[in-house]
C-alpha cells in the first residue's frame, strides 16, 4: 500500500470491497498492511457546489473531518470510546485515504455501550475547528429545505407529525440549554464493533463532536433491544459527578430519538410513495416497516414531547 497515484486514485488490486457509505466516501476497503489487517476508507475532495456544509469544518456534513480526527490522536487512549488504532492517513490533491487496523467484532449489550456513552461524554476534545456543532439541528434543516416532513403529512399520524415539527426549534433550543458534551455523532451498534478492556472501540467518526448530554444515547436506543429509561440509568451511571442530571440526560435522549425516527420513517416512505397503489398499503413493505416499528417504540417519548 503506498496511497500514492498518478492518473486518479484506485483501489489497490487485491482488495475486498466492504459496506458503507458517507456524504465524502467513495469507499470502504479490507486488507493487509505490513502483516496487519486494515480497513481502508477513501473520501473524496468535494466540490465547491456540493452539499452545503462540507467545505465548513464544524459542520455536521464536513467532508474530511474523520481524517482530522485520525491525524489529531485525539481518541486514541479516550475512556469510554476509543478509535480503532490509525495506521496511516495518505493526502493528495483528490482526497484522502484512511487506513485503520480491522476491529474483531463482537455483540455488545445495550446497556454495555450506554454505559461507554456515558464515559466518553466527559471526554475532553480541545478547541478544534472541524469538532461538529448542532447536529440534529443541522439535519433538520436539510429536511426543511426539502420541504419538512411533506410524506408523514400524509399518513395517520400527520397532526403529530406536524405539531413536533412546528415545535422543532424550541425544542432544539431546550437541547441548546442541556450540558454539551462529546459525542460520536453516530453511535449505532456497527459503529461500536470492537472492544477494549472495559471501553469500546468505535469507527466511522465523521460526526464526532459536542452535542446535548443524553443525544448519543437517543441516537443509539433506535438500534438496541432496551428501552430509553435503562440506558439513561446506564449513560448516567458512567457519567462523572456533576456532568448532567438523568432529567437533562432523558431529554436530550429523548429529543434525539423521536426526530430522527420520524425523519427516518418519512425518508422510508417518500421511497416507495410514488409507487402504484395507496400509500397506507406500503406501510408494511420491507423498507419501510422497521422504520414504523422504531417510530411505535418512541410513543411514550412522543407523548412526552407533545405535552
Amino acid at each position: 500500500m503506498d496511497g500514492s497515484t498518478v492518473a486518479g486514485w484506485q483501489p489497490e488490486p487485491g482488495w475486498q470491497r466492504l459496506p458503507g457509505s458517507g456524504p465524502a466516501t467513495v469507499g470502504l476497503w479490507s486488507a493487509t498492511h505490513q502483516g496487519r489487517d486494515v480497513v481502508v476508507k477513501r473520501l473524496q475532495a468535494p466540490d465547491p457546489h456540493d452539499v452545503p456544509g462540507v467545505l465548513v469544518p464544524c459542520d455536521v456534513n464536513y467532508w474530511r473531518r474523520a481524517a482530522d480526527v485520525a491525524l489529531s490522536g485525539v481518541l486514541a487512549d479516550a475512556p469510554g470510546l476509543r478509535e480503532a488504532p490509525v495506521v496511516r492517513v495518505d493526502e493528495d490533491e483528490d482526497g484522502v485515504t484512511l487506513v485503520h487496523e480491522r476491529v474483531e467484532p463482537h455483540d455488545p449489550p445495550g446497556l454495555w455501550l450506554a454505559a461507554c456513552l456515558g464515559r466518553f461524554a466527559a471526554v475532553d476534545l480541545g478547541e478544534h475547528p472541524w469538532l461538529a456543532r448542532d447536529q440534529l439541528r443541522s439535519r433538520l434543516r436539510l429536511v426543511d429545505r426539502r420541504g419538512g416532513w411533506r410524506t408523514l403529512a400524509r399518513t395517520p399520524v400527520s397532526d403529530i407529525a406536524d405539531h413536533l415539527w412546528s415545535r422543532r426549534e424550541p425544542w432544539l433550543d431546550r437541547c441548546d440549554a442541556l450540558p454539551q458534551v462529546a459525542q460520536h455523532g453516530d453511535p449505532s451498534a456497527a459503529n461500536i464493533p470492537g472492544r477494549h478492556g472495559d471501553g469500546a472501540v468505535a469507527i466511522d467518526w465523521a460526526h464526532l463532536g459536542l452535542g446535548p448530554v443524553g443525544a448519543d444515547l437517543g441516537y443509539l436506543s433506535l438500534a438496541t433491544r432496551e428501552e430509553v429509561e435503562p440506558l439513561v440509568e446506564a449513560y448516567v451511571s458512567a457519567l462523572p459527578p456533576g456532568v448532567a442530571s438523568p432529567a437533562d440526560v432523558l431529554t436530550g435522549a429523548r429529543v434525539m430519538a423521536v426526530y430522527t425516527a420520524l425523519t427516518r420513517l418519512d425518508w422510508a416512505l417518500a421511497r416507495v410513495a410514488e409507487g402504484e397503489g395507496a400509500l397506507a398499503g406500503k406501510f408494511r413493505h420491507p423498507s419501510v416497516a422497521p422504520y414504523i416499528h422504531a417510530m411505535q417504540r418512541q410513543v411514550g417519548h412522543i407523548e412526552a414531547l407533545l405535552a
